[in-house]
C-alpha cells in the first residue's frame, strides 16, 4: 500500500512537471509568433549601427540577431544600480548575448537577471596565503552567478563601440554557458563526444599558461591570453572567448587549436567575419 501511494505521488508530480513544461512551451511559442510580426525598433538599431561587430555582419545575420534580441529583452529582467536603465543598455547587452548564440532562438534559459552598475564595483574577497587569510579590495567589471549577470556599464559601452582585447559582456555570458551544467569548470555544453578533444586543447593550454606565469618567463604568445586567465579553467574559457570575438585573427594565428574549438562551439568563423576590428 505504501509503495502504491508513493508511486501515485511521484506520478502526480511528474504530470505537474509536464504541464508546467507545456505551459512554458506555449508561452514561448506565442512570444516568438508575436516577435516575428514585430518590426525591429529603430531605437535599438541606431545603437547597433555604431557597433563594429554589428557593422561587419551580413544582413541575414543582422536580421536573425535582431529577432533573437527581442526575445532576449522580453524574457530577461534588466535592473540598474545608481543609474537609469536605457534602450542603449538593452540593445548592446542583448546584441552580444545573441551574437554568442547566433542560430539559437532561446538564448540563456538559465539566465534571469542582468544587473547594471554605472562603473566598476569595488568589493572585497578573502585571500589565503600559507594559512593566513586576509581581505583585499577587488575591482569588479562584471560577475556571473546563479542566473544573474552583473555588468559595469562604463566598460561595457566603451568595449562595444571601440573593440580592443576585452569585452565584459562576452566574458560574463561565457561564464553563463560554462555554468549550464551547474559547475564552473571551463567546459560549456559541448556534448560528450567532443569532451576529450576540448579537454586536451583547452586544459593543455591552460596548464602551459599557468606554468608560464608562475615561472615568469618564456611568456611569448601567452601574453595574448594574459595572467587573469590563469586563475582557473573557468576564467580561462571566458578570456579566450573574449579573444575569439575581439581578436580572432590573432587568436587563430597563435592558438589555432583553441580557435578551432571555439569555432565549433559558437558556430561562427569570427576571423572571417570580424578580421581586425
Amino acid at each position: 500500500m505504501y509503495y502504491l501511494v508513493l508511486i501515485e505521488i511521484v506520478l502526480v508530480f511528474f504530470l505537474l512537471f509536464l504541464g508546467w513544461q507545456g505551459i512554458g512551451y506555449i508561452k514561448k511559442r506565442r512570444l516568438w509568433q508575436k516577435i516575428s510580426r514585430t518590426p525591429f525598433p529603430e531605437k535599438y538599431r541606431r545603437y547597433l549601427e555604431h557597433i563594429p561587430h554589428y557593422q561587419r555582419l551580413p544582413d541575414t545575420m543582422k536580421r536573425e540577431i535582431e529577432r533573437s534580441m527581442l526575445f532576449f529583452i522580453e524574457t530577461k529582467e534588466f535592473r540598474t544600480v545608481d543609474i537609469a536603465l536605457t534602450d542603449e543598455m538593452k540593445a548592446i547587452i542583448a546584441f552580444y548575448a545573441c551574437l554568442m548564440q547566433l542560430g539559437k532562438k532561446e538564448c540563456y534559459e538559465n539566465l534571469n537577471t542582468i544587473i547594471i552598475y554605472p562603473n566598476d564595483v569595488i568589493t572585497e574577497r578573502v585571500r589565503a596565503n600559507g594559512g593566513i587569510y586576509a581581505k583585499e579590495a577587488f575591482v569588479l567589471e562584471g560577475e556571473s552567478a546563479g542566473g544573474t549577470v552583473v555588468i559595469a556599464w562604463h566598460e561595457a559601452k566603451k568595449e562595444a563601440y571601440h573593440p580592443h582585447n576585452h569585452n565584459v559582456i562576452v566574458h560574463e555570458l561565457a561564464h553563463e554557458f560554462d555554468y549550464e551544467d551547474g559547475v564552473a569548470d571551463g567546459v560549456p555544453p559541448i556534448g560528450y563526444s567532443r569532451y576529450k578533444e576540448w579537454a586536451e586543447v583547452m586544459f593543455g593550454t591552460y596548464d602551459c599558461l599557468r606554468e608560464a606565469f608562475e615561472k615568469g618567463r618564456y611568456l611569448e604568445k601567452y601574453k595574448l591570453i594574459g595572467e587573469y586567465a590563469a586563475t582557473n579553467e573557468a576564467e580561462f574559457f571566458a578570456v579566450v572567448s573574449e579573444l575569439f570575438f575581439e581578436k580572432p585573427l590573432t587568436l587563430k594565428k597563435h592558438f589555432p587549436d583553441i580557435y578551432r574549438e571555439l569555432y565549433a562551439f559558437y558556430g561562427l568563423d569570427t576571423a572571417l567575419l570580424f578580421g581586425r576590428l
